[in-house]
């Protein structure tokens, strides 16, 4: 499964914010850790609060921080703000053996991103 640059971005800031706990992040910020553009990571921002995910506060001392806990928070809630396959939908019974495959494959996948929160996901060491 590939993920937009997006979808991308959105985690790496969701996870900024995760570990930030209540202290502000900026898009500047984020964007300058993960070499990202600014103005792309602010729109990923400004997504994941019209989504409800995240909060921003304007001013000198403003940014974004996670609207809930990193604990109640999963990949999946982020990756659906970004990836049109991951969003919740009306099941539709796929037709040919490879749609049927790649319906299973879907279903795996979002049940894996429901399965790890922020919290989980900040904590895990990278090898």
């Amino acid at each position: 499964m590939n993920l937009t640059k997006s979808s991308r971005y959105a985690l790496l800031a969701a996870l900024e914010m995760a570990e930030a706990g209540q202290r502000p992040v900026t898009a500047a910020d984020v964007a300058r850790r993960h070499g990202a553009p600014e103005a792309v990571v602010a729109k990923v921002l400004q997504r994941l609060v019209r989504a409800g995910l995240a909060v921003g506060t304007r001013g000198s001392n403003g940014g974004y921080r996670l609207a809930r806990s990193a604990s109640s928070v999963t990949v999946l809630d982020v990756l659906r703000v970004f990836e049109q396959e991951l969003a919740d939908g009306d099941p539709t019974e796929p037709g040919t053996p490879l749609d049927r495959l790649m319906a299973e494959v879907t279903d795996g996948a979002r049940y894996t991103f429901a399965s790890v929160s922020l919290e989980t996901l900040s904590r895990s060491p990278l090898s």
